[in-house]
């Protein structure tokens, strides 16, 4: 019968949309890269999804995040990502937690409901939770490397995490998960070095603070803000969904 992912199924199969449905996946982080995985993912027929991100949506988000626009700041990023899901996928069961994923938010999870995680989050004690556990339960996992200060989206590609090298935040992973006897992580990556932001204290969120009401984490509080841009997020996204439904397809039909 035709539907919404009829032309997916042109090139999976019925038998691997039927497993696809049957996966849950829990991406940690909806905001430039994670908004557009859970996008994709949607699209692509998954059955469930859990969205994990304490943030809300700020005006200076909409330069790059899917779920940004002017109807939504001020709005928790995980009741907007339900609500466009329902809309895009009404069969998806999506349940979120407006949580800040860190050690001491970790027992509100159980990774060994999920088919696949997503570290889609830039704290480092935070990503390291999630690919301990994850690898604890062999439960696959993929990890967003740095998308900030970056311009070329065509440098993004998908690596072992011992396999990588030049970018900053790659050099900590792979120093901790060495720490930590992880042998392995599939990450998505980019050679391109970082280009520092200007320091333009006219629109710097350091003086000039937006954030909605009752945000808990500012950017203020951040070593550093980041610049970024609409083309980078949106494809390290869209390369960690398709492994995604590739790996899960792959193993399973």
């Amino acid at each position: 019968m035709l539907n919404e992912f009829s032309r997916t199924q042109l090139l999976y199969g019925k038998e691997a949309m039927a497993e696809l449905a049957r996966c849950r996946v829990a991406v940690f982080g909806i905001g430039g890269v994670g908004g557009y995985v859970v996008e994709a993912l949607a699209r692509s027929g998954i059955g469930a999804l859990d969205l994990i991100d304490d943030d809300k949506v700020c005006r200076t988000n909409i330069n790059r995040q899917i779920l940004a626009t002017r109807k939504t700041i001020g709005k928790y990023k995980v009741d907007v990502a339900e609500e466009r899901l329902n809309e895009i996928s009404p069969d998806c069961q999506v349940r979120t937690y407006k949580t800040f994923y860190l050690p001491e938010t970790q027992d509100q999870f159980n990774f060994i409901d999920y088919d696949y995680v997503v570290d889609a989050i830039d704290t480092v004690t935070g990503k390291l939770t999630i690919i301990e556990n994850a690898k604890r339960l062999n439960v696959p996992v993929i990890s967003s490397m740095g998308a900030g200060n970056k311009i070329n989206p065509t440098g993004f590609e998908v690596a072992d995490i011992y396999d990588t090298s030049i970018c900053p935040l790659a050099k900590v992973m792979r120093r901790e998960c060495r720490k930590r006897g992880i042998d392995s992580l599939k990450v998505v990556y980019s050679k391109e070095k970082p280009i520092r932001p200007l320091e333009d204290m006219s629109i710097s969120c350091r003086q000039h603070c937006i954030c909605p009401p009752g945000t808990v984490r500012k950017c203020t509080e951040r070593r550093d803000i980041p610049g970024s841009t609409a083309f980078v997020p949106s494809v390290v996204g869209l390369i960690i969904a398709g492994e995604i439904i590739n790996d899960l397809v792959r193993s399973r039909v």
